[in-house]
């Protein structure tokens, strides 16, 4: 009964995220607390207590109010947060007026509060399911249990070092400040030492996708997965080739996916068109290198291997985009195929350039590829056969997700 409770009351508070509503992790354990002090069974004072604690002000009051009417009468909730369908008291507003609010709801919100509710009775095995079922074969259910997959891996995302120090009790750098601050407690004698250590903080990450017809089948997850990361509120730079170099940043940006994903879709004309991967990538070097993007960058290229292009043009590219960045890593859908072999004259140009070559045909090896952005450290690893031995390490990451 506790399970579904917390289960229900995290899975709205997401959607008053999305709807613009700063409700964290402390709101919803305060939201927690205060359902446990009411009747369950008393929808006023279900509201009440969720209205207190999940919302401020008026102008988050009235988005609550909208979404909480779409979630729990729109929506399927589980018996531990069934309420009565006697709407309370909010206010002073008369019938009319609430009905207005119901219906507006309905209007902007019951397809999300649907999606979530959907997202909370879903069966673990139906996720491990999706972990290992390809990109392909993923119909419109399968996408949107994805984007609950893809939301907690966003909680994965590479840190590093900062040149700015923090404190803690298990630095290795003395703190002076406070060290002698401490000591005026034992008249200047420091027996309490203070320490600190770097402070951790986003890599940057910035992506380039294909969007070309022989990614397609991938680019619909994958550009969900750019959704995510753009909106975790790291420090992401998203963009888009095909025939041509499109920035999708500011379309991929907002709480609210399915608008974010639709400007996206609108902001690409080379949808499943062609490829050109060598003079998109130019394109790129000569536009957003000149800006410093990916100086100290991880450039993680995602691609199948085809290139409509000129391939020494391709392999002249990744040359200078190597240079640039701190870590080059290639994704390639299909080498989850066990029996693949890179012999697509683009792979065979770009592989002597990369750093570390990955799998990137289901959730399970998107969350690989997380894990070992993440572990990387040095720059650059000298000799080494990134098909055998992947090489890991930079300060910041640029993703290229193509189909070259």
């Amino acid at each position: 009964m506790a399970n579904a409770l917390l289960a229900n009351v995290a899975a709205f508070a997401k959607v008053l995220r999305l709807a613009g509503v700063e409700a964290g992790t402390a709101r919803v354990i305060s939201a927690v607390e205060a359902l446990d002090a009411v009747d369950l069974g008393v929808r006023e004072d279900v509201y009440w207590a969720l209205r207190c604690t999940l919302s401020y002000g008026e102008e988050e009051g009235e988005v609550f109010d909208r979404a909480f009417y779409a979630f729990f009468e729109a929506g399927e909730i589980s018996p531990a947060l069934s309420v009565p369908q006697n709407a309370p008291e909010a206010g002073g507003e008369d019938e009319g007026r609430q009905g207005g609010r119901r219906r507006a709801a309905a209007d902007d919100m019951a397809l999300l509060a649907g999606e979530e509710a959907m997202g909370v009775r879903r069966a673990a095995s139906d996720l491990e399911r999706l972990e290992t079922l390809d990109l392909r074969e993923y119909d419109g259910e399968d996408l949107r249990a994805a984007r609950e997959y893809l939301d907690r891996l966003m909680r994965r995302l590479p840190r590093r070092p900062s040149g700015r120090r923090r404190p803690s009790p298990t630095g290795t750098q003395l703190d002076v400040r406070r060290t002698a601050r401490q000591a005026l407690r034992s008249d200047g004698v420091p027996i309490v030492r203070r320490w600190r250590e770097p402070a951790m903080v986003p890599r940057k990450l910035v992506f380039l996708l294909d969007v070309s017809g022989s990614m397609e089948a991938y680019s619909r997850a994958t550009v969900m997965m750019l959704q995510a990361m753009v909106a975790s509120g790291s420090s992401v730079e998203a963009f888009v080739f095909g025939t041509r170099l499109t920035r999708l940043t500011p379309h991929l940006s907002g709480r609210d996916p399915r608008r974010a994903l639709t400007r996206a879709a609108q902001a690409v004309p080379d949808w499943a068109g062609g490829t050109r991967i060598g003079e998109n990538l130019n394109a790129f070097e000569r536009i957003w290198g000149r800006r410093a993007i990916t100086r100290g960058a991880i450039v993680t290229i995602i691609s199948d291997g085809w290139e409509c292009g000129d391939v020494g043009e391709l392999a002249s590219a990744m040359a200078r985009l190597r240079r640039s960045a701190h870590t080059l890593v290639w994704v390639n859908p299909l080498s989850g195929d066990p029996g693949y072999e890179p012999l697509a004259a683009g792979m065979a140009a770009a592989l002597p350039h990369v750093d570390l070559f990955l799998p990137g045909h289901d959730l399970r090896s998107l969350a690989r590829l997380i894990d070992a952005l993440g572990a990387i450290r040095a720059r650059h690893g000298a000799g080494v056969d990134p098909r055998t031995s992947p090489r890991v390490g930079p300060k910041s990451l640029t993703l290229v997700i193509s189909n070259a």
